[in-house]
């Protein structure tokens, strides 16, 4: 797909067309990640970041899992 940079103030941005917006579930305003792979870039909105620290809290509450319930409970 072809995109095109434009002057948006003192920046440069890439217009999107509305189909790469639909693949990618984005709207105006939303934040999307922009990720270098061994093939070039990948643009998400996917965050490795995010998904590391869910992986890490959802470890910690398997492990604390009943002291987690007694503290809902009270």
């Amino acid at each position: 797909m072809h995109l095109t940079l434009t002057q948006i103030g003192n920046s440069v941005g890439v217009i999107l067309p509305k189909e790469v917006l639909a693949r990618l579930n984005a709207r105006k305003g939303d934040k999307l990640f922009l990720t270098e792979t061994p093939d070039g870039y990948a643009l998400t909105q996917y965050d490795a970041e995010v998904e590391e620290q869910i992986k890490s809290a959802e470890k910690g509450m398997a492990r604390y899992r009943n002291t987690l319930r007694l503290l809902a409970d009270s």
